[in-house]
């Protein structure tokens, strides 16, 4: 398992200057990257990540809303193995038979990308564990529905703001999560409270135990109200320097079990 950072961390500096934010990135030490609306700008990423051997195994397109033939020809350029829809509003998550359509056009989805060499996902954001549906939740509901090649990117932070317990939401999951997105912070809608990996309520080293197939674990920020650059750079250090001793450890999955319920 490898660690990455989703740009829309960055945005404001990929706006400003994509090339000097793809650099600063490695000289934090990213070797990889998940990247957001690359269709748009795959030449000047795939040039960025070219001088400073950066990859990208996955990233974010609105597959159900977008030309999907243009997001797959463009992750063909960027090397991208792993192509991950990011956001379906809360009222597509509401009743059964909406989610039924979302899979079945989320399936068809996967099937174009298989003829391009590339897999298909879906990432999850609050409200897809706040509601309930045929007695389990809609997340849950909706991957009983998708075909075995389609995989799951679980963001793990909101998962918790969504009322489930991440390490155990993973465990029911099993092998469809391929990926997860690593954030910290409080537990709540406060997107500027999102705090470096290891210093909030989410029990990052418990959350990364459960994930039992994961390929990459992705470090993100949906806001922060500090400098960027250093939140990216205090979770890496954090994840690289690994997980702390049995005994301190244990009280740290104690604590965060407890914030999440």
């Amino acid at each position: 398992m490898t660690y990455s950072v989703q740009l829309y961390s960055v945005r404001d500096a990929i706006d400003a200057d994509l090339p000097g934010t793809i650099a600063r990135l490695a000289k934090i030490g990213y070797t990889q990257v998940e990247p957001y609306n690359f269709a748009a700008r795959a030449d000047d990423l795939a040039a960025a990540f070219a001088e400073h051997g950066i990859t990208a195994p996955t990233a974010h397109a609105p597959l159900l809303s977008a030309d999907q033939d243009g997001i797959f020809a463009a992750a063909t350029k960027l090397g991208i193995g792993t192509v991950i829809d990011p956001y379906l509003p809360a009222e597509h998550w509401q009743d059964a038979d909406t989610i039924r359509d979302t899979a079945a056009r989320l399936n068809a989805a996967a099937k174009k990308g298989a003829e391009h060499g590339i897999r298909v996902g879906y990432h999850n954001h609050d409200w897809e564990l706040s509601s309930r549906i045929e007695g389990t939740t809609a997340l849950e509901f909706f991957a009983s529905l998708l075909d075995p090649e389609v995989v799951l990117e679980v963001d793990t932070y909101w998962a918790a703001v969504g009322g489930e317990d991440p390490a155990a939401l993973l465990t029911r999951l099993g092998d469809r999560v391929v990926a997860i997105h690593i954030k910290d912070g409080p537990v709540n809608q406060d997107k500027q409270a999102q705090l470096p990996a290891g210093q909030g309520e989410i029990g990052i080293w418990r959350v990364l135990a459960a994930a039992k197939s994961l390929e990459v674990g992705v470090v993100e920020f949906d806001d922060y109200a500090g400098d960027i650059f250093d939140g990216v750079a205090a979770s890496l250090a954090y994840l690289e320097a690994g997980a702390p001793s049995a005994d301190a450890q244990a009280s740290v999955e104690a604590g965060s079990a407890e914030a999440v319920r």
